[in-house]
């Protein structure tokens, strides 16, 4: 019998570093565990289940004290350093209560690191040794010293893991659900997919075609794809972690590198890429993917994927090699049960609006996102105050400058105004939430 996959003795990235806030705690969920990521004053950040040993309050919702730099429990003010060890409780009549019972008071520090742009976390805090001599699942293509240049994204999904390492371990999808954004289904050809290889720590398969490439599933997270065009000396790719957030929720943590181009990329700001690209691919795959997995999941109370999915071409091969590990390896099921969760039905939701919560789901996790947002929403109350200002104070002027003054302040409040309702009713939206309807595209 095949050991079992242990989903919690790995490394997984959080979040790229520059989206997170080193002055207070962020929030995060993995395998259905709570965590809270903070920075200490004099140390990388850390990450704590999001558990105060008091009270059992959210530390996500304390603070990080001015005076010492600990982590402070927003409900009674308990205090933790970096390893996670008790340092103040203020309502301890007796001082020593802290440092004669520190071993029990501590908040659960977990395993982290920092490499590739991003925060990783090691799940199981009892076996910090084998997480200190396991490595990283990094991408060879993050890599600055090969000439790569890449950029990240990160968003929340509304279906299962499993639904997402399908989804993007399947390029045959792409130029159809993706036509006009980042393919075309009229130049859709067939893929000849070969399984390369198949072990219980790795999965690399080759497309051959048009554009050939390399797919490798790292199990749990890192599903890559590695290009070549022209002379093979340009290349490009993606690399995706697919983060099992809790039952029918997961996150896509995306970097995408590539050799060439690299002005564009220095110049091309990261929050217009978002939201011209990267959230409406997703948004394409969201609508499909959130209903698919309602009815598989209806289907598999009475059948098996094997029969309720219909796999004869090539192009499936990786969608059936990772279903194959999944039930080898993990008895087609995540480990939901040892943190305390039940597997519900999937929730067939046709709320559009929360389907593509762009907002919820990036925005006001993405530092360069959230900032513009910010900035687009100080720019629109200026312009409406520019244009209330100038009209009233052209409507002061004496009749003989209200020609040589009053008209061009006049023509830059309407430019003025026009360009509110360019951030209002165009730029703004794409923030929060934009319908993606397949049938229009």
């Amino acid at each position: 019998m095949e050991p079992e996959f242990d989903f919690f003795q790995h490394w997984y990235p959080l979040l790229p570093i520059e989206d997170l806030d080193p002055k207070q705690p962020t929030t995060a969920t993995l395998l259905g565990l709570r965590l809270v990521i903070w920075k200490p004053k004099a140390s990388d950040f850390r990450v704590f289940l999001d558990s105060c040993p008091h009270r059992l309050a959210p530390l996500s919702q304390g603070r990080i004290d001015d005076r010492t730099g600990n982590l402070m429990c927003s409900y009674h003010g308990w205090q933790f350093d970096e390893q996670g060890i008790c340092t103040h409780i203020p309502q301890a009549e007796d001082p020593e209560i802290v440092s004669k019972q520190k071993d029990n008071l501590c908040a659960v520090s977990l395993p982290v690191r920092q490499q590739q742009d991003l925060l990783w976390v090691w799940l199981d805090a009892n076996s910090s040794a084998q997480a200190d001599s396991t490595p990283l699942p990094l991408s060879p293509q993050i890599d600055a010293d090969k000439g790569f240049v890449w950029s990240s994204f990160v968003r929340d999904l509304e279906y299962d893991w499993q639904t997402l390492v399908e989804n993007v371990a399947d390029p045959s999808h792409v130029p159809f659900a993706h036509h006009g954004v980042q393919g075309d289904r009229n130049k859709a050809t067939p893929m000849l997919m070969e399984i390369e290889r198949s072990q219980p720590n790795l999965i690399v398969a080759n497309v051959l075609g048009r554009l050939s490439s390399t797919i490798t599933f790292e199990p749990p997270c890192r599903l890559e794809y590695a290009l070549k065009f022209g002379d093979g000396s340009k290349q490009f790719g993606l690399v995706t972690y697919c983060l099992p957030v809790s039952p029918g929720k997961s996150r896509i943590v995306v970097q995408f590198p590539r050799n060439f181009a690299k002005t564009l990329h220095h110049l091309t700001p990261r929050w217009w890429e978002h939201i011209n690209i990267r959230n409406q691919v997703l948004d394409g795959d969201m609508v499909l993917l959130q209903q698919q997995e309602h009815f598989l999941q209806q289907r598999q109370l009475i059948e098996s994927w094997k029969t309720a999915y219909k796999l004869p071409t090539s192009a499936d091969r990786f969608v059936i090699e990772f279903r194959k590990w999944f039930d080898k390896y993990s008895h087609g099921q995540l480990p939901w049960s040892k943190v305390g969760l039940n597997v519900p039905q999937t929730w067939n939701n046709h709320d559009r609006a929360q389907i593509l919560d762009r907002y919820n789901q990036h925005t006001r996790h993405c530092s360069s996102c959230s900032r513009t947002l910010l900035v687009v929403q100080r720019l629109q109350i200026l312009l409406l105050i520019y244009f209330a200002l100038t009209v009233s104070a052209v409507a002061l002027l004496p009749d003989a400058w209200k020609v040589k003054l009053g008209l061009p302040l006049i023509v830059t409040a309407i430019l003025g105004l026009g360009a509110y309702a360019w951030l209002k009713f165009w730029l703004s939206p794409k923030f929060y939430f934009v319908d993606y309807i397949h049938a229009q595209k």
